[in-house]
């Protein structure tokens, strides 16, 4: 599973929705809409944001929607964040819609701890 890539439409739309202001973001956060999610991962994943954050955050707002290398860079800012806290990509893998999950799992993902394990669909 490549959480990363996954969460990239969520996180983008709630971007495109309030910019740089996402990180900010309170109310609606309950709402289950692609926007609400995204606001609810960039959160959960940059917290109030630091400079560096703030400024990818603020390269993929400013730009158009296909502009590859400021989706790039937010990617691999999120991707940095799971390196940090290996635990972050599972907490984050598990606000995607089941189905999102469902798809893109590749191989075992931890649930409960090193003792239990959820097979991914074959």
């Amino acid at each position: 599973m490549d959480t990363a890539n996954d969460v990239m439409p969520y996180v983008t739309a709630a971007i495109g929705a309030y910019g740089v202001a996402v990180l900010a973001k309170t109310s609606e956060l309950a709402a289950d809409t692609q926007i609400a999610r995204g606001t609810r991962i960039l959160q959960r994943v940059f917290g109030r944001g630091d400079a560096y954050s703030r400024l990818v955050i603020g390269r993929v707002a400013d730009a158009k929607p296909d502009d590859e290398p400021s989706h790039a860079a937010l990617k691999l800012a999120i991707m940095e964040a799971f390196q940090v806290d290996p635990y972050l990509a599972r907490e984050v893998a598990a606000m995607l819609p089941r189905a999102a999950v469902a798809a893109s799992a590749e191989r075992p993902v931890a649930v409960g701890g090193d003792a239990a394990r959820a097979e991914a669909p074959r």
